[in-house]
């Protein structure tokens, strides 16, 4: 009995060195959405946290993001390393669906993920707000999910039955964390995900730790990117991140933490909204309850899908014989185009819209129009203001306050992970760069 007690006792002490083996290094994955690079590169913004971790790693004056460059397929594209025609999830909403149901499953996904990798290699893994996680393999999970169709409800409502596990929300609520809807107004739910995310962080230890802050975004779509409410929103979130650092430092885990700051896309000022579908309507292609062709539109972006081959040709035509004032507010991607960016393989071409201007899908009215000036994403990821930033710092990161030198795009983070965390994820379209973390891994 005595050698068997003995045998146990030195199986758990094995097992504990094995666990804790597997520990010895850990990622803190914060996306800011919204995140443009002169938060932390210029002066005018309050942001002594990201400029902080610039200072102690390595960073970008800009990273490229998918097309359109919208919160869900980037999102999916970070973790995965793989474009949207690959990973699947071609906008925040599917362009099929007809009650605002959201691409928030997993499922939906067609690739392999940082997540998956994580799981099979058994370690333990959270996120907060993480899009398209509704049913992923977290360890410690509150994924995005809002009312939809007739549901009614806040989002703390809907979202708690898809926590997991199913114990986190009653142990959070308990510990005064998550306690009421009102904690996830705009005004108030990027400190309530940094304290769940701190929450999780102190009890749990996940070896990888993926943070959704959202605000910043928001504030953009409302009043432009420049303003007191932004400069307030970018604060803040600086804050929640030095608040994440801290709860890193009381667990002994930030020495062992590398941390990635990055974000899904820029902002763009528009005062104008241009009506693609208006055209088609008029050359007898769309009408309120039958389309032969018609564009999604997300933002700076809009997406030809035809009945036929025989419609994008028509299209085609209708657009290159628009009078220059019109045709010069929009570039025209073709199908070759979008192969080369990864987009939707069933649309026929692609409009990305010029500064200044958003495409939307509406069928009445002037087919150029003002609208409020505010921000606006979803542009092809061609230009300055429409990338987002990155930075790395830590343990395995090579050099201190070292502007990287090549070009770089939010697919190539998950590959940057996996050889951190030796998760050995096999990436479709992410690019390993070498010169960002130490060659002895």
């Amino acid at each position: 009995m005595v050698m068997k007690r003995i045998t146990i006792l030195l199986m758990t002490i094995v097992s504990c060195q094995m666990m804790f083996a597997q520990h010895d290094r850990h990622v803190l994955l914060i996306s800011i959405d919204g995140l443009r690079p002169d938060f932390y590169l210029g002066e005018e913004w309050d942001t002594p946290t990201l400029k902080s971790l610039m200072k102690t790693g390595v960073y970008a004056d800009g990273i490229n993001s998918v097309f359109p460059s919208v919160t869900y397929p980037s999102h999916t594209s970070i973790v995965s390393g793989a474009f949207p025609d690959k990973h699947g999830i071609f906008y925040n909403v599917p362009r099929t669906s007809k009650d605002s149901h959201w691409n928030w499953e997993y499922e939906r996904i067609r690739t392999r993920t940082l997540w998956d990798a994580a799981e099979e290699k058994g370690l333990t893994t959270g996120a907060v707000m993480w899009p398209v996680t509704v049913g992923a393999p977290i360890t410690y999970n509150f994924p995005v999910r809002r009312p939809y169709g007739n549901e009614k409800g806040d989002q703390l409502t809907v979202t708690t039955p898809v926590v997991t596990p199913a114990d986190l929300m009653p142990r959070m609520r308990s510990a005064g964390v998550v306690t009421s809807g009102e904690q996830f107004r705009h005004e108030n739910v990027d400190q309530t995900i940094g304290e769940m995310a701190r929450y999780i962080i102190k009890n749990h230890h996940p070896v990888l730790m993926a943070v959704h802050f959202i605000n910043v975004d928001h504030v953009q779509h409302v009043h432009g990117r420049d303003n007191i409410y932004v400069k307030e929103a970018v604060r803040n979130v600086d804050n929640q991140i030095e608040k994440l650092i801290a709860v890193l430092k009381e667990t002994d885990l930030y020495d062992r933490t590398d941390i990635i700051v990055t974000g899904d896309h820029g902002h763009v000022d528009v005062d104008k909204v241009f009506s693609p579908n208006i055209l088609l309507k008029k050359a007898g292609l769309i009408s309120a309850d039958s389309w032969k062709a018609r564009f999604a539109t997300a933002g700076g972006a809009a997406f030809l899908y035809v009945k036929e081959d025989r419609y994008a040709k028509q299209v085609e035509k209708i657009l290159g014989t628009l009078p220059d004032a019109q045709r010069q507010l929009f570039t025209v991607y073709s199908r070759d185009d979008l192969n080369k960016i990864g987009a939707d393989p069933d649309a026929a071409l692609a409009l990305g819209m010029k500064k200044g201007y958003v495409a939307n899908s509406g069928l009445k009215g002037k087919i150029v129009k003002d609208r409020k000036p505010v921000a606006a994403h979803g542009f092809y990821p061609d230009f300055k203001e429409i990338q987002t930033g990155f930075i790395i710092s830590g343990p395995g990161v090579a050099g201190q306050n070292r502007k990287i030198d090549f070009e770089m795009g939010i697919q190539d983070i998950a590959p940057l992970i996996s050889r951190l965390l030796d998760l050995g994820l096999h990436v479709k379209d992410g690019v390993f760069h070498d010169g960002i973390l130490r060659l002895k891994q």
